[in-house]
């Protein structure tokens, strides 16, 4: 099953999303700095493939994403939705 986004809070960056879901991502928190460093983790991956994606931050039930200050938040936000549904949880997290 898939995460649904329940709510997007806007954060005092104006380049960054904090996407709440309805279950847990991650247990404690996650930063991912870079696409590389997000190598093993699947939903991370997928999120590092949306263009103007630049860094991630999981913790618990949310998804702070960082984007590009000249990429426009309208596609990102529905390619964010599109990967989160499509991803499932992931079993080291225990979920």
């Amino acid at each position: 099953m898939g995460f649904t986004i329940v709510d997007i809070e806007n954060t005092p960056n104006p380049n960054a999303l904090k996407f709440n879901l309805n279950q847990p991502v991650s247990r404690g928190t996650l930063s991912y700095l870079s696409a590389d460093r997000a190598t093993g983790h699947p939903i991370a991956a997928a999120l590092f493939a949306i263009d103007g994606v630049v860094t991630l931050m999981f913790r618990d039930d949310f998804i702070t994403v960082n984007k590009a200050a000249d990429a426009d938040w309208g596609p990102i936000k529905a390619k964010v939705r599109q990967a989160l549904a499509a991803a499932a949880a992931l079993p080291e997290a225990g979920f």
